[in-house]
């Protein structure tokens, strides 16, 4: 403590100034806290830090890690606040991302336009505006001149009757004459914190946002406040005999596993993302389900991040996920912006959950309520209470890929409606161009028709009339595995090249992934925060009914495959090969919705133990319907794991799994092959 206030005085001898004439009125170093307070040097006062923080390394010394959710320092009564003529601010920052909006390092403010604020910009812009004559007068600098996780020395005067000024690193970078003097509010300081609740910057939909608090995203040291109006050269030497270190801010990515744990299989985890993110989860452990490949470096994560929406991660993480079944009002029913697993930013109707785990498939449950961004459901039925819910079932096979099953109860969802929307994600720091090539998707249907959408100067206006009948696309990730989805036969697509204008940077949105600001939708201006881009092509996939439930289904993955690879892999999926199964079973067809043919032990239930199981099976694969690692089920097995032969010869490459229920125990059979020629399984002592 006794080198830093040192250090201060050299600072001010050095810049020829008297510290008597110049005197420092307010000093918030860092060096002294106590469990939520720090102590003003000048008053010798303990204010009061909210919230979750961390003392870190500071500019000097310490100082306080804010989290930009809940982090503030509050001073009490306003006669702690300078009030004269003339006054400087002098602060360092260093931000981990860019506020919501415009957020004071410091401020004394009131909604009747009164006082004075030292502002951080949503596009890293800093900020000093004062109140007089009715209006906030501002000088401001230009975007991206505060560059993250770097040390900034931010400074600003005041002279009424004359002019503010804004300084960065010690170089004057704006001015604006004043005509008077501040309107000063009966408050007291607060620090890295908006005053009042206000809406982000860049929304879509001022009805589909709320105002929430937020503030700084980093670390703030040395601020101090004194009661003249300091010169530019005297500015320049404070910042000039500070040289800090880097802080103690890891640039961001979207999180990942440690280490893989080399076989195919669903996995309760809990992933982190960066520490003021994570502390906001009220969660123990295993709150996300990671998915991994015995032959693939490639992860299908669920995570609260993306409120649990299945995301396909390549092996140098880029990032795919796809919308949920999305709603929302029409004319003045719109009053509250769009309802989808988006909004729902605590989890608090989206939860996830194992439902099988062997090593031939892996099936995970999503359930949500699309919501809004005031967390009101969709359609709630004022007899029952109930609104609408979506069921998610994901069928994950070992070479990459799984089927998605989207249902819900007749009737519950209504329209207008959405039902996919593929978002490739950026994390923060990524543009698209490091994601995407410039011919950003393919598509093509089982015919062998193609098409490609593409980063273009002029692209069309969107039609939503226009649709095509294509069936698969295959976003251009720079991976060498890629994210594809097919769609049954019968899919309508909307294709959108992009502007061109948009590929060398951040684009999309960015109050999703991880976002937490209530609002439903946020245009990327600045990579600093995780976005998604990119959202079409758009389909909309085959609807069908059973029962009291409509649902729709899509082939998802994240392989190697060429687009001609994938037309042949989508047929065989789409129009699967013909199953005939031996006597003692019964061949119930072949489920899409699971990817998988369903067989029928015809002893059913009856028989709980066999001494000797043998089902033979006979794929009839063709040019029209390929065998591409087929998937068998087979209801009531009842036995041990069988050997499985493929054309005669044992095939230990066979993946089974043996399910139990309450009833009796099911079996699963995955086999790698490839075929276009009938295909002979046996399934022999089970």
């Amino acid at each position: 403590m006794k080198n830093k206030v040192l250090l201060l005085i050299g600072i001010a001898l050095t810049a020829g100034i008297s510290i008597q004439a110049q005197q420092q009125v307010a000093h918030w170093s860092f060096e002294e806290n106590k469990q939520g307070s720090t102590l003003e040097l000048i008053s010798k006062v303990q204010d009061t830090v909210e919230g979750n923080y961390q003392v870190a390394k500071g500019a000097i010394g310490s100082g306080i890690r804010l989290d930009g959710f809940t982090t503030c320092l509050k001073t009490t009564g306003p006669n702690r606040v300078i009030r004269g003529d003339q006054f400087t601010i002098e602060s360092w920052v260093a931000l981990g991302n860019y506020p919501w909006n415009w957020c004071p390092i410091i401020t004394t403010q009131s909604k009747e336009i009164q006082g004075y604020r030292l502002l951080v910009g949503p596009l890293g812009q800093a900020s000093f505006e004062v109140a007089v004559g009715e209006q906030w007068i501002a000088c401001s600098s230009e975007e991206a001149s505060l560059p993250l996780r770097t040390w900034m020395h931010i400074a600003a005067t005041y002279k009424a009757n004359d002019a503010i000024e804004l300084f960065i690193n010690g170089q004057l970078v704006a001015s604006s004459p004043i005509p008077g003097a501040i309107r000063f509010p009966n408050n007291g300081y607060v620090i890295g914190m908006i005053e009042h609740a206000a809406k982000p910057s860049d929304i879509h939909r001022t009805w589909g946002t709320i105002e929430q608090y937020f503030g700084l995203d980093g670390i703030i040291d040395e601020i101090s406040l004194f009661d003249q109006a300091k010169t530019a050269e005297q500015i320049q030497v404070a910042h000039a005999t500070v040289i800090p270190s880097l802080p103690d801010i890891s640039p961001r990515k979207l999180p990942g596993i440690n280490k893989h744990p080399g076989r195919f299989g669903a996995f309760y985890t809990k992933l982190e993302y960066y520490p003021g993110w994570d502390k906001l989860w009220p969660v123990d452990q295993d709150p996300d389900i990671v998915v991994c490949f015995e032959d693939s470096p490639i992860k299908l994560i669920f995570w609260r991040g993306i409120r649990y929406g299945a995301s396909w991660v390549s092996e140098n993480e880029n990032w795919m996920s796809d919308q949920s079944v999305e709603a929302w009002g029409v004319g003045e029913n719109d009053n509250e912006g769009c309802f989808e697993h988006m909004q729902d930013r605590h989890c608090r109707y989206s939860h996830v959950r194992i439902i099988e785990n062997t090593p031939a498939r892996v099936v995970v449950h999503w359930r949500y309520a699309p919501t809004s961004a005031y967390l009101s459901t969709w359609r709630v039925d004022p007899k029952t209470g109930w609104e609408c819910w979506i069921d998610e079932y994901y069928y994950i096979y070992p070479d990459g890929t799984g089927i998605r099953k989207v249902s819900w109860n007749k009737g519950s969802l209504g329209y207008p409606r959405q039902f996919q929307e593929t978002l490739a994600l950026l994390h923060p720091g990524q543009k698209v161009s490091d994601l995407l090539e410039i011919d950003n998707c393919l598509v093509a249907d089982y015919n062998g028709n193609r098409d490609i959408q593409s980063f273009v100067e002029n692209p069309k206006p969107l039609d939503w009339s226009d649709q095509k009948d294509f069936t698969i696309q295959q976003y251009q990730y720079k991976s060498e595995n890629k994210p594809f989805i097919c769609f049954e036969p019968g899919n309508k697509m909307n294709l959108r090249d992009g502007r061109l204008s948009g590929y060398d940077r951040a684009a999309g949105c960015n109050h999703f992934p991880v976002g937490q600001a209530r609002c439903d939708g946020r245009t990327t201006r600045t990579s600093d925060r995780p976005s998604h881009a990119t959202s079409f092509p758009i389909s909309d996939p085959v609807l069908h009914t059973d029962g009291e439930r409509n649902w729709w289904n899509g082939l998802y993955g994240m392989n190697e495959m060429s687009i001609d690879e994938l037309v042949e892999f989508g047929r065989s999926w789409a129009y699967a090969p013909v199953l005939e199964v031996s006597k003692e079973f019964e061949n119930l067809g072949y489920d899409r919705s699971e990817r998988c043919y369903q067989i029928q032990n015809v002893g059913g239930r009856k028989v709980v133990l066999r001494q000797r199981l043998n089902l033979r099976l006979e794929v009839e694969g063709s040019e029209e319907s390929p065998i591409c690692n087929p998937a068998f089920y087979v209801h009531d097995w009842n036995g041990a794991e069988p050997v499985v032969k493929v054309n005669g010869i044992v095939f230990k490459k066979a993946r089974l799994g043996l399910k139990h229920e309450l009833e009796g125990t099911d079996l699963v059979l995955y086999v790698p092959i490839e075929s276009k020629q009938k295909v002979q399984i046996e399934l022999v002592g089970g």
